[in-house]
């Protein structure tokens, strides 16, 4: 336990801010998985920005690694790329 205000103070904002990344890496996941979901080309042109911005967001405010997002985001145009 801690014995500190200070330390239970940053135990409570850690807290705070681990569900805050959860939701939002979560968040991400998901609109990944429904991308690579989609065989339709249009719609998942559509999707992509949508997806690219979620995932430079993330990594700005350090929640996923710049090369996670960037291998993410090259996987991603791949997949599109291939879509007939």
């Amino acid at each position: 336990m801690a014995n500190h205000k200070s330390s239970e103070k940053r135990i409570r904002q850690t807290k705070t801010k681990t569900l805050h990344n959860r939701y939002y890496a979560k968040t991400m996941r998901n609109a990944v998985r429904k991308l690579r979901a989609t065989t339709d080309k249009e719609e998942a042109l559509k999707l992509y920005p949508s997806v690219q911005k979620m995932l430079d967001k993330l990594t700005k405010t350090n929640i996923i690694h710049k090369n996670k997002a960037a291998n993410i985001k090259s996987s991603l145009a791949k997949h599109i790329n291939g879509l007939a």
